[in-house]
């Protein structure tokens, strides 16, 4: 089994705390799922009964989810952009409705346990498209985004973070000015993510300060974009410092890490992190994006958090 590869220490305050995303190796934290084509087919009294059990079942692996955090001492929780199927169409909506007094209790609980939580909405939200109705749907998904984090009692702040792409290249004027012009819900828990091809993270950069939200800086994409051979080029820790300047709380700061499948450039996540920069000690909060998920953090808290601390 392969060793990460450490270097030379950095001072930091504190221990980066690292982050679950979404689901585990094993099977305890799993989602139901529902396509479209399934739920069409059902007749409407039966759509309803069928979305309200998804969304119980959904609310209670949630519940899972958090308490797998707790027990693991995984401060930090990325949910499923699918955890609510179809509650941005009128059905669903209604549907969601049902369970007010459900969600604030899961939030509270993961309050109570200090657990924050956050999400990445999926590829479809484009705010800079040069379509409109692109666009406007990209607001409806994270409308809903928000409306899920309102009803968990969420903060309307970074805390409680909806990280999204900058999407169509080269739109960063479109892209700030769709942003600046987000409802508050949205737009005061908001961050950009630099990409592997779009957007290098200095131009991220440059419209997270212009549009006045948070930067989460994710070093993979970082030296594919930048064509880099190692996680030791100065640009990695310069970025990270910048980037702690777009939040309105530098401990808030969250980033992400990934390492390349079969190569150091491979934009497909590989099983383990077996290579961590070592400006990342300075990193407060750290999304873990590798496919054995638990396994990779645990790795990572033995060889690389232990060695280092």
């Amino acid at each position: 089994m392969n060793t990460i590869a450490i270097a030379s220490k950095s001072p930091v305050s504190t221990v980066p705390k690292l982050g679950l995303v979404c689901i585990t190796a094993s099977d305890q934290v799993r989602y139901k799922a529902l396509t479209r084509k399934r739920l069409l087919s059902l007749e409407p009294p039966e759509q309803q009964r069928v979305l309200r059990e998804l969304y119980a079942e959904n609310l209670k692996r949630l519940n899972n989810a958090i308490a797998f955090c707790h027990t693991h001492n995984i401060r930090l929780y990325r949910i499923t952009s699918a955890l609510f199927p179809f509650a941005d169409d009128p059905l669903g909506e209604d549907i969601l409705s049902e369970f007010t007094q459900q969600l604030p209790q899961t939030g509270d609980r993961a309050k109570d346990l200090s657990i924050r939580i956050v999400v990445h909405p999926d590829q479809f939200v484009v705010l800079s498209s040069d379509k409109p109705d692109v666009i406007e749907n990209s607001i409806k998904i994270l409308g809903l985004h928000a409306r899920i984090f309102d009803m968990l009692g969420l903060e309307r702040s970074p805390w409680a973070v909806m990280e999204i792409h900058g999407g169509k290249s080269d739109r960063a004027e479109r892209l700030i000015g769709v942003i600046r012009n987000l409802p508050e819900n949205i737009r005061s828990r908001l961050a950009l993510e630099n990409d592997e091809y779009a957007y290098s993270a200095a131009e991220i950069l440059e419209i997270c300060r212009a549009a006045g939200v948070p930067m989460v800086f994710d070093a993979h994409h970082h030296v594919i974009h930048e064509h880099l051979d190692t996680y030791e080029h100065p640009s990695i820790a310069e970025m990270l410092a910048a980037a702690s300047t777009t939040w309105p709380n530098p401990q808030w700061q969250l980033v992400h890490i990934s390492n390349g499948m079969e190569s150091f450039n491979d934009q497909r996540h590989s099983d383990l992190i077996t290579v961590m920069p070592s400006a990342y000690r300075n990193a407060p909060w750290i999304e873990v994006e590798a496919k054995l998920k638990e396994q990779a953090i645990d790795k990572l808290r033995a060889e690389w958090l232990i060695a280092n601390g």
